[in-house]
């Protein structure tokens, strides 16, 4: 049975982080949306345009599962990518106020879900594997809380909670397949976390909570990750 207590949580969670990344958002002006984001490639009106689809898909997915109409979260890769390249391009007050509908029915989407609904699975893309419905809150949170920083608007990950960013780290070190094994104990958390089989004299990681995080999802550490052995282990991308 999915646990109804984190979905709340996660829940909460989107009330504070969607208006906060819209007023992110709000700060951008003129070329500022054609300026390079925080991810290779994409300017951050393709970071607001990813993240205003994604709350759509979610959210259809969602309802999608309440209608008993099962939906796959994007018809394919390739149609995603389309999607998000045209709706970049779009005039800017437009793609604002995309973003803030998704931002806001996506929670709705979440409230209208029975309990008895999210042990349901989904398909990111349709054919692809299965994903569990009770994902979906929290694939929502780490979108919004990730790619705000993406926008570099002022918004670090020094300003995540804690919490979610302890979630982060138990959900990156699941994707990760490190060359070697390492260990990760943050200053300012009582979690410790190991992937692959550290042995009696591991490679520890160290740092912020929210700054190894931030590195585990691929992103460039801050100076006060460090490595015990120097050099930090080479991970995969978010």
């Amino acid at each position: 049975m999915a646990d109804l207590a984190d979905i709340d949580r996660q829940l909460a969670h989107l009330v504070d982080a969607g208006p906060r990344l819209v007023r992110g958002v709000d700060r951008l002006s003129g070329d500022d949306w054609s300026a390079p984001s925080g991810l290779p490639g994409w300017t951050r009106a393709h970071v607001v345009a990813h993240l205003a689809l994604n709350a759509e898909a979610l959210a259809g997915v969602l309802r999608g599962e309440v209608e008993g109409a099962p939906v796959p979260m994007y018809e394919s890769q390739d149609a995603r990518d389309d999607d998000i390249e045209e709706l970049a391009g779009a005039d800017h007050a437009a793609l604002r106020e995309r973003l803030l509908a998704g931002t806001a029915e996506f929670p709705e989407a979440v409230q209208a879900v029975p309990p008895d609904r999210w042990e349901g699975r989904f398909e990111r893309t349709r054919g692809g594997p299965t994903l569990p419905l009770r994902a979906v809150p929290l694939m929502r949170v780490r979108e919004i809380e990730i790619h705000h920083v993406d926008l570099d608007v002022g918004y670090s990950p020094d300003d995540w909670p804690r919490q979610f960013a302890e979630e982060l780290v138990d959900g990156m070190l699941k994707r990760q397949q490190p060359d070697e094994a390492f260990a990760v104990r943050p200053l300012d958390s009582d979690r410790t976390w190991e992937t692959g089989e550290p042995g009696d004299d591991p490679v520890v990681v160290t740092g912020p909570v929210a700054q190894v995080a931030w590195w585990l999802t691929g992103r460039t550490p801050g100076e006060q990750v460090s490595c015990s052995r120097g050099q930090l282990p080479r991970i995969g991308g978010w």
